[in-house]
């Protein structure tokens, strides 16, 4: 079964994100930076769409208990350094 995620806007530039699968769940927060985003997407996709396509790479790397509780997405190339370049090819943009 793959993992359903949720992504709520919280404060402007923060997401609350939520990750299910089977009957276990767990929470995030993360937050992006109008800059990083228009890096990464030029617009071309939404602020959800992003930080959802971004959780779904992050799953494919590590189960979601190991994925931090609370983060800025650039974190996620700290530990993947290809993942700007990936999550680029996955959006399209």
């Amino acid at each position: 079964m793959s993992a359903t995620i949720r992504v709520d806007p919280a404060d402007p530039g923060r997401f609350r994100v939520t990750i299910t699968e089977d009957a276990s769940q767990s929470a995030h927060t993360v937050s992006l930076s109008a800059g990083y985003y228009e890096k990464l997407t030029q617009r071309e996709v939404s602020q959800e769409v992003l930080i959802e396509q971004s959780f779904r790479f992050l799953l494919e790397h590590e189960p979601k208990e190991s994925i931090l509780r609370e983060f800025d997405l650039p974190l996620i190339g700290h530990y993947f350094p290809d993942y700007e370049s990936r999550i680029r090819r996955r959006l399209g943009t």
